[in-house]
């Protein structure tokens, strides 16, 4: 998610042209954007963090049923 902050922010300073980052290549920007998507699309998947999460997800929803179910008596 900081890389995402880090693409936005890089790209709002460089499109209005603020400070330094005026003269900024665009091409590093690019390069921020490649790096994301390879993280998001490979790199997180093959260290499992996206089924991790679905399964924290999966556990919360049956805790807050299991929880529901018991209170109702």
């Amino acid at each position: 998610m900081l890389l995402i902050v880090l693409i936005v922010g890089l790209s709002a300073l460089r499109f209005f042209e603020i400070g330094p980052f005026a003269t900024l290549s665009w091409w590093w920007i690019g390069a921020l954007f490649a790096a994301a998507f390879i993280w998001f699309e490979y790199i997180e998947k093959m260290l499992g963090r996206d089924k991790r999460r679905a399964h924290d997800e999966s556990e919360q929803a049956r805790r807050k049923r299991v929880s529901s179910t018991f209170k109702k008596k």
